[in-house]
């Protein structure tokens, strides 16, 4: 994988907050900041997958085995024994 540095502007307040969560985690802020964007990237990914797999069964449907015909009626549905 190749890696491409990036300058970031911060308030300093958070990145003081940003440097001591990375020091409880036993990590550097950079190694923090790529986990944590990595995580954000893998997730919409997932959702953007899941959306597209979606909208197809939206538009082509799916099969249920009735061959497009129910074998009933709303009577047959709705019938009180």
């Amino acid at each position: 994988m190749e890696y491409q540095n990036v300058t970031l502007s911060l308030p300093k307040d958070v990145l003081r907050k940003a440097k001591h969560i990375a020091i409880d985690k036993e990590t550097s802020l950079s190694g923090l900041l790529a986990k944590t964007l990595a995580e954000i990237v893998e997730k919409e990914d997932a959702y953007q997958k899941a959306k597209a797999r979606q909208l197809s069964t939206l538009k082509n449907g799916f099969h249920i085995g009735l061959g497009g015909k129910a074998n009933w009626d709303r009577e047959d549905l709705h019938a009180r024994k």
